[in-house]
């Protein structure tokens, strides 16, 4: 079924592709044993069809790479390797920042920055580090109790935002943020408004502080509010576990997840932390499809616990 799939992937398919993308989404190696069919037809798109991709189409990738043979395809060819996360495909990503491959120059980023991609990245200290983790819950929806009035957004007044509050407490919330190190009850406040137009920090703690971060630059492309905004009543909840990391949705309705993988609906945008520069690890994806029912993009939750910065930042078609 799987290869005759990926023939009219080849064939462009799009049901096809469609169908196995679903598959990479629940479990990405049952295509293991196909891939080489998949390199062989010249199907690269979508990248994360390679999840599981083995030594050999690791090796079969990097070989096209290094013979030139079709820098035209060079950014579907890394975006396969970070997507595959392999240490072979580590390997040659680092080497080409060093040594650019062919077809280079029409890339926008350096090879070591498709990391992101596939959710990984190398820091300052030349290690690699997961920014996302293995462990995923839906994340339902629900009505905010009415409490206390938040505190206003500096630029456009409206009452900032709760998107999560988290305590590691839980043993489920604690295996979800187990690859940000953090321990302690986290909140992530921000502008609903504003974040839509850049990414919004915050200065937060174990105990729960959350602070709007001094060193936010407001955009000039900002628009002005007539008047605030009142945020979205609803706050997520911790539903099931899923399967797989990576079943979640940037479009569809019950699509926000704690944990797991992101789905961008533009490139990936794994915020830098304010602090230290490093990339900020990957804590959740709400949908706006869950918020309204016309609504559409996501805000993407990050978190890097060395400095005790929050971000949040948001994609839309």
């Amino acid at each position: 079924m799987i290869e005759e799939l990926i023939r009219r992937a080849a064939a462009e398919d799009d049901d096809a592709i469609e169908e196995l993308c679903a598959i990479a989404d629940t479990d990405p190696r049952r295509l293991t044993p196909h891939l080489g069919l998949l390199l062989d037809l010249d199907v690269l798109y979508p990248a994360k069809l390679y999840r599981a991709a083995d030594a050999d189409v690791v090796r079969r990738v990097v070989e096209q790479v290094d013979s030139g043979r079709t820098p035209d395809r060079l950014n579907h060819l890394l975006m396969v390797l970070a997507h595959s996360a392999h240490p072979y495909a580590e390997s040659a990503l680092r080497r080409w920042t060093a040594q650019p491959p062919a077809g280079s120059g029409e890339l926008h980023v350096d090879a070591l920055s498709y990391a992101h991609e596939g959710g990984w990245a190398v820091g300052s200290d030349g290690r690699r580090r997961d920014l996302c983790g293995d462990t995923a819950y839906r994340w339902l929806l629900r009505e905010t109790a009415t409490g206390p009035d938040r505190p206003g957004c500096p630029w456009c007044a409206s009452p900032l935002w709760v998107a999560a509050d988290l305590d590691t407490t839980d043993a489920a919330i604690a295996a979800a943020l187990a690859h940000t190190g953090w321990s302690g009850r986290l909140v992530i406040e921000t502008c609903h408004f504003c974040a839509c137009y850049t990414t919004l920090y915050s200065h937060v703690t174990p105990a729960g502080g959350a602070t709007w971060w001094a060193g936010n630059a407001r955009p000039s492309y900002l628009p002005d509010a007539d008047e605030p905004e009142e945020p979205p009543t609803l706050t997520p909840v911790l539903g099931l576990a899923l399967a797989s990391p990576y079943q979640v949705s940037a479009w569809n309705q019950g699509g926000s997840t704690l944990g797991g993988r992101p789905e961008w609906i533009q490139d990936a945008e794994h915020t830098d932390c304010p602090g230290c520069g490093e990339p900020m690890d990957y804590v959740g994806l709400i949908a706006g499809a869950d918020l309204d029912e016309y609504g559409e993009g996501a805000y993407y939750l990050h978190l890097h616990q060395p400095c005790g910065f929050a971000a949040v930042n948001y994609q839309q078609s």
